[in-house]
């Protein structure tokens, strides 16, 4: 009896020392949460044995970066929820890409956040470019965007590609994250540039402090981006809690690629997809000029539903595919003059070719101008003109089936950021083809630069060209990876 009496004693003597024990720890973690902020984890369990509801339940799904909570993130939040009308437009234009975009997000294995980047970057225009010429969804500047082959040159502006700027940023995020091994520093690097990051976290090791992307000394807005994100992030998981309400977005393709066999003006592919104009240039938005240059290998990005439409259509018209020529100033020739022959404007003449107010024609330099116009003989055959302005091809291509997802090769070298300094880049850079890796490292994005620009994307109407070959186009879905074309 002594013997169960000592051993009841005993193990009361050791269940109350747990309990100190455990309360002990208990008050010490919540010192240090006071103390000190750090990033939740996002980790839960999903149900998988059902599908994503739509676009967004698919988004949600997938989020991986742990939760930034602070007085930036509740303040971003706070604002973006007191302003739902503007969430709702930037995620109605947001339905046209998120299928693609998060597909190809999940097709890599990075974190579902990431598509919701662009309502920071860009408020999901694509035609959206900042003061310091950051253009497009994912806004590069023209040597970024150079690095990562996307091509610029006078009729095409990849940077605003959906397609192609979302491989580019994507592949640039994915090296960022490697480098850095840290989702908040690989953002912050997007925004700032790794170059400019490393030296702040060099600069604090050296002084002995803490190297994380809180503890680094930033310019304001990149000090705000990531806050932005979460707060956008934090909108998107619970709508409801903010009282926005998302438009539906379905978890299918909503455009597919259809090969472009002709020079063809904007405003004829939009008629024969019998679709608005601006819905057409939403959608194909790296286009500068009113006529879609066939020679460049790109495909007309239309809605699913329209590319039977556009089929059909386009192998019966019989009208003109485009109502412009390439003209080539003589020497010495103003543009008031030209445009007086042309019997046009002169500013209608300078907005067709993105000339300023005061810009001259030099000589050699193209002119698109009406295909009905007469002046003189100085008219260029199209294919001409392209090679004049970066195309190296001399022939008329016959027409192109649109490819299913042909492999993009990155250039390594320098890069420079959206905003105040330009960094170098040293890399190594190799060929990447859809499904695969890239490597191209020490790149820089846009330092301290984000645009909440809202343009509409004016642009051209009409173009010039002649049909030529046979008048059957050919789909490509982009369920999986659309084609890349550099």
């Amino acid at each position: 009896m002594t013997l169960i009496r000592s051993l009841l004693l005993l193990l009361v003597v050791f269940l109350a020392g747990c309990a100190g024990i455990d309360r002990q720890a208990d008050q010490g973690g919540d010192q240090d949460s006071s103390a000190v902020r750090i990033a939740q984890n996002t980790s839960r369990t999903i149900d998988l044995t059902h599908p994503p509801r739509d676009a967004w339940d698919r988004i949600r799904r997938g989020f991986a970066i742990p939760n930034l909570d602070n007085d930036l993130s509740r303040q971003w939040t706070e604002y973006y929820a007191s302003h739902p009308e503007a969430v709702e437009r930037m995620a109605q234009r947001a339905g046209k890409y998120l299928y693609f975009i998060v597909d190809e997000i999940n097709r890599r294995g990075l974190p579902t956040e990431l598509a919701l980047l662009p309502f920071v970057e860009s408020a999901y225009n694509p035609t959206a470019q900042s003061p310091a010429q950051a253009s497009g969804l994912w806004q590069f500047v023209p040597a970024t965007g150079e690095h990562f082959n996307l091509k610029q040159d006078w009729w095409r502006d990849e940077r605003r590609d959906p397609i192609a700027s979302t491989y580019a940023a994507l592949d640039y995020l994915a090296e960022l994250f490697e480098m850095q091994g840290d989702w908040y520093l690989a953002l912050a690097s997007y925004n700032w540039g790794e170059n400019a990051v490393q030296r702040a976290m060099a600069r604090n090791q050296a002084a002995g402090l803490a190297t994380d992307y809180l503890a680094l000394d930033m310019p304001e807005e990149t000090r705000n981006y990531v806050p932005k994100l979460q707060a956008i992030k934090n909108i998107i998981a619970n709508p409801r809690k903010y009282a926005v309400t998302l438009p539906p977005v379905e978890n299918t393709p909503y455009f597919a690629l259809v090969s472009e066999p002709s020079n063809m003006d904007v405003e004829v592919a939009a008629r024969l997809a019998e679709m608005p104009v601006e819905e057409f240039k939403a959608l194909n938005p790296s286009y500068k000029r009113p006529i879609i240059n066939g020679r460049s290998s790109a495909s007309l990005v239309l809605p699913k539903d329209k590319v039977e439409v556009f089929n059909h259509n386009f192998a019966n018209y019989q009208g003109r595919l485009s109502n412009w020529r390439v003209y080539q100033p003589q020497r010495g020739e103003k543009v008031a003059s030209v445009a007086k022959h042309l019997g046009i404007s002169e500013y209608r003449l300078r907005q067709v070719n993105g000339l300023g107010p005061r810009a001259k024609v030099v000589s050699g330099q193209n002119l698109l101008v009406p295909a009905t116009s007469d002046v003189g003989d100085s008219s260029a055959p199209l294919a001409q003109a392209s090679a004049t302005d970066g195309d190296s091809e001399q022939d008329d291509p016959p027409p192109r089936a649109a490819k299913a997802a042909p492999g993009k090769k990155q250039a390594a070298g320098s890069r420079a950021p959206h905003g105040k300094q330009a960094r170098g880049a040293a890399g190594k850079g190799t060929a990447r083809a859809a499904g695969g890796k890239g490597r191209a490292v020490a790149a820089k994005h846009n330092g301290a630069k984000t645009s909440h620009a809202v343009a509409s994307g004016k642009g051209g109407d009409k173009n010039s060209a002649g049909k030529n070959g046979a008048k059957a186009a050919k789909v490509a879905s982009t369920a999986k990876h659309p084609a890349k074309r550099h």
